[in-house]
């Protein structure tokens, strides 16, 4: 890491890796950009929801040149692969190199979006780096509905120009982003005792990805492939569900699922049998996007309860018909993703059992529709429905400075055009915007590869070349 380039991002990176930064557990990396603020004799919020704005003057020359939000959220996703002893809560995240790529060692690497805090401190501790006003705007619980943005007050902002650093491809500017929501389902579950012997159903080895960016590379969401799988046996005979889960974040394309069943003896036989024939067909199915995907089969011991057989059947027909992944495709812009789901969490807790559904789509009235019809399923199997985590859309300006900008920009630094795309997945520009509205914003960042997975990874190069991306641009905000 020290020989790395630009040297402060990445030793900013190595510091920020150490302290633990779950959604919802951000206090500590909270409470670290208080204190390097501090440190630094910059001035410093941090309101109630752990939100940080440190605000550093302008250099010579641009004393008095309009603020420059630059953002970022704290949180990370926390993933890691199945034999990983890791602990989100206390360990640092382990970092490794090889050749142009920083990733970590079985967890998610964090670069979703420490690396917005690393360019952040990195511009708030330079010395020679010609730059207007800066306010480094770093919130929190973005990963898990934008709640951080959400808190933050409006008046202490100055900024008319907002440089969001969330985006995961050198050279793409994103000028607007789809809403979306969790919708929760929780099951109607009515459970007896039970003597029989069980059956575990394992699904592992999918790749998964974020629920947004990844949606459209049509990868197998453990979670679906259960209620398949589960669908399935019915034809080898009555069983129960005596324990369900899969996946762990709503933004996250599910990558693990199990279940345990109960049957008598001569049924779980022919359960096994057709699970093994089924596999081999989800397997070929999947083999270009998923090609480690596994289904495992094994006996269960020591069951002493199962949902009964109305409970079962429910679940099972609900995770077999509910929709997942791409629904429709935007009409206006070649490419775009316009609305998908995600089944993203299915949990048992003692005798409850829900399933938490990622929602997104550039159109807020074609949002809405999807979880409706979602809703009329659950309550179609008895199962109650909330929403939760709603956040806007970001809509597209005809007229944006900062876009045309950052295009001059690039080209005169690359030599190469820059895109400008809209992006399936939430920013938080889109909240931003309604607290902000008169403030003009863009989306970009280095390349990032399979966020929300244990195999991200983030281009060392590609850090570099944003990083002198960013000083040529601030150079030019005079």
């Amino acid at each position: 890491m020290k020989e790395l380039e630009p040297k402060k991002v990445f030793d900013y990176f190595k510091e920020i890796s150490a302290i633990p930064r779950c959604s919802k557990n951000e206090k500590m990396i909270s409470d670290y950009l208080v204190n390097f603020a501090e440190k630094n004799k910059l001035e410093v919020y941090q309101d109630k929801a752990l939100n940080i704005i440190i605000k550093k003057n302008g250099t010579k020359g641009y004393e008095d040149s309009s603020p420059v939000i630059i953002q970022g959220h704290m949180d990370m996703v926390c993933e890691k692969v199945k034999e990983s002893k890791h602990d989100f809560s206390k360990n640092p995240i382990s970092l490794s190199i090889k050749e142009d790529f920083l990733s970590a060692n079985g967890t998610t690497l964090g670069g979703d979006n420490g690396i917005a805090i690393a360019y952040g401190l990195a511009l708030l501790d330079s010395k020679d780096i010609p730059h207007p006003p800066i306010e480094l705007l770093i919130t929190t619980d973005e990963e898990s509905g934008m709640y951080g943005a959400a808190a933050i007050k409006a008046d202490l902002l100055k900024g008319k120009t907002l440089l969001n650093i969330d985006a995961e491809e050198e050279g793409v500017f994103f000028v607007s982003c789809a809403g979306g929501m969790n919708l929760i389902c929780e099951f109607d579950t009515k459970w007896e005792k039970t003597t029989k012997k069980g059956l575990s159903i394992d699904i592992s080895g999918l790749r998964g990805g974020h629920s947004g960016l990844e949606i459209d590379k049509q990868r197998a969401n453990a979670i679906k492939i259960l209620g398949r799988i589960l669908k399935e046996i019915k034809n080898a005979g009555d069983y129960n569900i005596a324990n369900i889960a899969g996946g762990l974040k709503s933004n996250a394309i599910a990558r693990e699922a199990k279940a345990t069943i109960t049957a008598d003896t001569a049924v779980l036989n022919k359960i096994k049998a057709s699970i093994e024939d089924l596999s081999k067909i989800i397997k070929d199915e999947f083999l270009t996007v998923d090609p480690d995907l596994q289904v495992k089969v094994g006996n269960a011991e020591k069951i002493t309860s199962q949902l009964d057989k109305v409970s079962t059947d429910k679940i099972v027909d609900f995770l077999f018909v509910v929709p997942n992944g791409v629904q429709s495709m935007s009409m206006d812009l070649e490419g775009i993703v316009e609305s998908s789901l995600n089944l993203g969490i299915l949990e048992q807790s003692e005798q409850a059992i829900k399933l938490t559904i990622s929602v997104r789509s550039s159109v807020e009235s074609i949002m809405d529709d999807i979880a409706k019809r979602v809703e009329t399923l659950a309550s179609l199997v008895g199962a109650k429905s909330s929403r939760s985590g709603v956040y806007p859309s970001w809509e597209y300006e005809a007229e944006s400075k900062i876009r045309d900008l950052c295009l001059k920009v690039y080209k005169k630094l690359t030599g190469k055009e820059g895109k400008i795309q809209s992006i399936h997945a939430g920013l938080e520009c889109g909240v931003l915007k309604k607290k902000l509205p008169k403030t003009d914003m863009i989306s970009f960042g280095p390349n990032l590869y399979n966020v929300h997975t244990p195999d991200e990874h983030i281009s060392i190069k590609s850090v570099n070349n944003l990083w002198e991306f960013i000083k040529a641009l601030l150079k030019e905000l005079k």
